[in-house]
């Protein structure tokens, strides 16, 4: 019998003499919170057992079958030709948001999606030209539904409950970037309306409002910020949104919006930005949408 063997013997026959000896201890394990280590190779890492998981953040489902069936997406057989109006309405858009082949505007990535009145389309182009600026390359696109009274695209991506611009608003320990939230579609994420609040058109216009404004423009150079606003006419918010961008887009409805609504509207936004107008749901084949450029743009007559 070798030295081990006997010391083991003596070690066995001394546990078994002591009755009340303590059972050897079972060796501790740590209680991993991930429940798999991640791969050698991969950046991830496992968390040890004192460690608190961050909540994952949500990705938005862009369902854009759903989108169809609500109508703020083109039916199957006009998304072709609807995409080809929304690829000339972003053109100059993106080039003056971040200088590409133009003449970069000051708050140029902060973009406005408004209407004189409801109804005119302005939530379904806000939705469309979002999705068309996110194929842009070099580019990310942040959807924010500032229409806090009527939060139509949080409802309709299903974020209605979700905190967002309102919240950072009221409580400036939130970090904005932290409630933004990605989509599956790539280079487009969301802020969603948040909470509402009956000092809506104070918060807009109030000073934490331009820092958030001012951070979202300048943490990400290559981020272009699309903002859907309340109609003009009928809100004050729409007004002090408008105090904060470099670029408005105002979505006029063919036969519909009444020419000095539209005078009305562009005299709202001041004159000290470009003011860019969309003609929707137009009859006329030969002109499809009008798009009109630069300081104060205004509608042809008639």
């Amino acid at each position: 019998m070798s030295l081990v063997e006997l010391a083991l013997k003596k070690m066995h026959e001394a546990t078994r003499g002591d009755t009340n000896a303590p059972a050897p201890a079972a060796p501790k394990r740590a209680v991993p919170i991930a429940a798999e280590a991640a791969p050698k190779n991969s950046s991830h890492r496992r968390l040890e057992s004192h460690e608190v998981a961050e909540p994952a953040v949500p990705v938005v489902n862009i369902d854009q079958n759903a989108l169809r069936a609500a109508g703020l997406i083109p039916p199957e057989h006009q998304r072709r030709e609807i995409a080809d109006q929304f690829r000339h309405i972003k053109r100059p858009l993106v080039a003056a948001a971040i200088g590409r082949g133009a003449q970069k505007l000051e708050r140029g990535q902060l973009i406005m999606t408004a209407s004189a009145m409801p109804g005119e389309g302005k939530t379904f182009t806000s939705i469309n030209l979002a999705l068309s600026m996110a194929l842009e390359k070099d580019v990310s696109i942040l959807l924010v539904d500032a229409d806090v009274a009527k939060p139509h695209i949080s409802r309709a991506l299903g974020v209605g409950d979700r905190p967002g611009l309102i919240d950072v608003l009221r409580d400036e320990s939130l970090n904005v970037e932290s409630l933004i939230l990605p989509t599956s579609v790539p280079n487009l994420s969301i802020l969603p309306a948040g909470q509402q609040a009956e000092n809506a058109t104070e918060l807009l216009a109030s000073h934490r409002m331009e820092q958030t404004m001012s951070y979202l423009a300048a943490s990400n150079s290559a981020r272009v910020v699309l903002i859907d606003s309340p109609p003009l006419l009928l809100t004050n918010e729409s007004r002090a949104l408008a105090h904060w961008v470099g670029q408005v887009v105002l979505v006029v409805r063919a036969e519909l919006t009444p020419h000095q609504a539209v005078l009305d509207a562009i005299e709202h936004l001041g004159g000290d930005k470009s003011v860019n107008l969309v003609l929707n749901q137009s009859k006329v084949a030969e002109t499809p949408y009008y798009y009109g450029y630069g300081d104060r743009a205004k509608p042809e007559a008639g």
